[in-house]
Formats: C-alpha cells, structure tokens, sequence
C-alpha cells in the first residue's frame, strides 16, 4: 500500500479510500470539486482540517440515510444541524454549517448544483457573555 498523499499538510486519505458516495454519484465533476475545495481553497491548514471532516461527516450521514445529491435539500441540511446540535456544542456546529456553506457555494461555482442547499438554513444562536472588568 502506497502512502497517502499530502496536499499543503493535509492527509487526503479520499485520493486513497475512494471518495464519500454521495459525491461519487453526483456526477464526474463533483469528485475534483469536492478534492479542490479541501486541497485548493483554504490556506489555513486548521480550517482545511476542520472544513474537510465537517464535509465528510455530512456525507456519511447521507449515506447512512440512503440520501442521495437529488434528494438533499435545504430540510435535509437542517436537519442534519439539528442532529449535530444533540451531541456538539453550538460553536462546533455552526463550525460544521459554515462548512457545509462553503462546501455548498464551491459546488455552485462548479456548476455542479444550480443553489446553494445550506444558504438558508440557520444555526444555533451562541453568546458570548463578557465580564464587567473586560
């Protein structure tokens, strides 16, 4: 077995094991998108991280829920935030719906989806209470 491949620091272990199934049925061009965005967009590495497992956390979620591209909708996303909100923080979820966002934007921009599913779906209101002394 070869090594996995680096990209700016990070592991792209889907070049390897094949990528998230709803990505591979979405057609021949939504696989390069999916790579490109994780490898080619952000230049922090931390975020790249992030944005990566974020990313193909909501696609092993769709396919453990048999949903496909043309089912995913704004409801599926929310719903999806929704189950995050069970077992993450509200920070880490609005991490996971800012991902999605992105990830949901670069598609667009491929020409791969005609909108963006995760553009209207809200996130979990977080405050930040600050002392008097601050």
């Amino acid at each position: 077995m070869r090594d996995l491949e680096r990209v700016g620091g990070l592991r792209i272990e889907a070049l390897e094991t094949g990528l998230p199934e709803p990505i591979r049925h979405a057609g021949t061009a939504a696989s390069p998108r999916f790579l490109e965005l994780f490898t080619a967009v952000f230049r922090n590495p931390n975020t790249r991280e992030a944005y990566a497992r974020a990313g193909v956390r909501f696609c092993d979620w769709c396919e453990v829920r048999r949903i496909q591209r043309p089912q995913i909708q704004p409801i599926v996303v929310a719903a999806y935030i929704e189950e995050l909100g069970c077992s993450l923080s509200k920070p880490s979820v609005k991490v996971h719906l800012a991902a999605l966002r992105m990830f949901f934007d670069h598609l667009v921009l491929g020409q791969i989806l005609p909108k963006n599913l995760a553009f209207s779906v809200r996130g979990p209101k977080h405050f930040v209470k600050r002392s008097k002394t601050h």
